[in-house]
C-alpha cells in the first residue's frame, strides 16, 4: 500500500478551477471563454471572473429564489419560462445588466412548479445586488455584483495562475 502523494501547486489550482466550474455548472470551453473575457476587462482578473459568472441569467434566476439549484435555473431559462426585460430569454449564459428585470412568462406561471415555488419564496432571502417583488415575482438587478457581494468561496488568484502558465 502506497501513501498518498502531496498535491502539487498545479493540482491545487486545478482543483480550485474545477470547484468554481462545477458550482456554476459551466463546461470547460465556456469557462475558458468567460476567463478570457475577464482577462480583457480592467481590474483584477479573478474578481472579474466571479462577477461575470454571477451575472449569468441562470445564476440570477437561482439567486432570486426561482429555482433550488443552478441546474434547475438553467432548465427554467432554456425551456423559455423566464422573461428578461419583458422578452423571452432562453440562453442561460446571457449576462444581465444593471436595471434589468427578470420575471415569469404567463404560460410558465400556470405550471405546478410555479405554484409550489410561490409558497416557498417567502422564506428565501435575496442577495443585496438584486431585489425581488414577492407579490408579482419580478426580480430586478439593482447594481452589478461586487466580489464582496458574492462572498466567494473560491480562490480567483489560483484560477488566474492556472491559466497563466
Amino acid at each position: 500500500m502506497g501513501r498518498r502523494r502531496r498535491v502539487s501547486e498545479r493540482g491545487l489550482q486545478l482543483i480550485e478551477k474545477q470547484k468554481i466550474r462545477y458550482s456554476y455548472g459551466v463546461l470547460e470551453r465556456q469557462f475558458r471563454l468567460v476567463f478570457a473575457q475577464a482577462e480583457r476587462q480592467a481590474g483584477i482578473t479573478g474578481e472579474n471572473l466571479l462577477v461575470l459568472l454571477e451575472r449569468r441569467l441562470d445564476n440570477v434566476v437561482y439567486r432570486l429564489g426561482f429555482a433550488d439549484s443552478r441546474a434547475q435555473a438553467r432548465q427554467l431559462v432554456q425551456h423559455g419560462h423566464i422573461l428578461l426585460n419583458g422578452r423571452k430569454a432562453d440562453i442561460p449564459s446571457c449576462l444581465v445588466k444593471e436595471g434589468d428585470t427578470i420575471n415569469w412568462k404567463e404560460s410558465g406561471a400556470k405550471t405546478e412548479y410555479y405554484k409550489q415555488m410561490v409558497e416557498s419564496i417567502e422564506a428565501k432571502s435575496v442577495v443585496s445586488w438584486l431585489s425581488l417583488d414577492k407579490e408579482n415575482l419580478v426580480g430586478q438587478v439593482l447594481s452589478l455584483p461586487t466580489p464582496d457581494d458574492i462572498g466567494a468561496k473560491f480562490d480567483g488568484k489560483a484560477i488566474v495562475e492556472y491559466y497563466s502558465r
